[in-house]
């Protein structure tokens, strides 16, 4: 989960400045010598000793004596950074409880002017060389850490939304830092929690999202029952799309036909009805 409140409250100017300083260079470095932080941060050998220990101890920064003194930036670190400047903007006041979890993603609620959403972006190593393949934002080859993969998961899906909104039914893009989202509160539920009466209708608004978002060119690339929210008037909302596409992307017709494939697999499943691929197909592009 992102790092207590506490630990960003309690952080030092000069720890921030560690933190700061140690996400500029590891865009050069796996990890930061030390030698080559304290040049760069300016702090004798004892202050920056005692401030990295201190980090690490709050979970911030991770240490590594192969093959040389090391230290690197881990999320706990990225997310106080996010945090901070998102506080400092005014976009939220207060972090709140965890109300969703994604194998990339950790989502929270938030106080901002009012209720919010914020989604930390979390690349892990298990899902990084799938993303160099199937994401065009990230790099083929050389370094590119977990913490700015989930920063251009974060950007990618920011874009998309600004994008989107309002002509598709998704979240109000509020702010981004980094690898993190503030978007507006859905009043709903996943679309896999939810037992619709009337499912026919909630189908019908998916694949008319769906074409919307496909008439300013984007495919959402991972459409699924997880990526549905509902309320309890029927209306609903496309999340998650960090792994959009244009239109005219080479795999286009491949994604499309993945992702409405994948919705009418489950209303099929979950409520018996069945929906021609080939008529809903035409319905989006039409």
């Amino acid at each position: 989960m992102p790092v207590p409140a506490e630990h960003v409250q309690s952080l030092h100017p000069y720890e921030l400045r560690i933190l700061l300083t140690l996400e500029r260079l590891m865009r050069r470095y796996t990890w930061v010598p030390f030698e080559i932080l304290r040049s760069a941060t300016g702090f004798s050998e004892s202050e920056l000793t005692y401030r990295l220990g201190r980090l690490m101890a709050m979970d911030m920064v991770r240490y590594e004596k192969t093959p040389y003194d090391g230290y690197a930036l881990i999320f706990d670190g990225y997310d106080t950074l996010a945090l901070h400047t998102l506080t400092k903007r005014g976009t939220i006041q207060a972090l709140g409880t965890q109300i969703g979890v994604g194998k990339e993603s950790e989502v929270y609620e938030a106080v901002g002017l009012g209720v919010v959403v914020l989604k930390f972006h979390r690349v892990g190593q298990r899902s990084f060389q799938a993303a160099r393949l199937k994401r065009g934002y990230m790099p083929d080859t050389g370094h590119c850490p977990w913490i700015f993969a989930s920063s251009n998961s974060a950007r990618r899906e920011y874009e998309a939304l600004k994008a989107l909104h309002p002509a598709v039914s998704v979240p109000l893009p509020i702010d981004h830092n980094r690898h993190v989202i503030v978007i507006s509160f859905i009043p709903g539920v996943n679309l896999t929690r939810a037992t619709l009466t009337e499912p026919e209708p909630i189908l019908d608004s998916i694949l008319d999202n769906v074409r919307e978002a496909y008439n300013l060119g984007i495919i959402h690339g991972d459409l699924s029952e997880f990526n549905v929210m509902v309320d309890q008037e029927g209306q609903c909302w496309l999340i998650d799309w960090p792994q959009w596409i244009e239109t005219a992307h080479p795999n286009a017709d491949e994604t499309l036909a993945r992702d409405i494939t994948n919705i009418l697999q489950y209303f099929k499943r979950k409520y018996g009805i069945d929906y021609a691929f080939d008529e809903a197909l035409a319905r989006v592009v039409e």
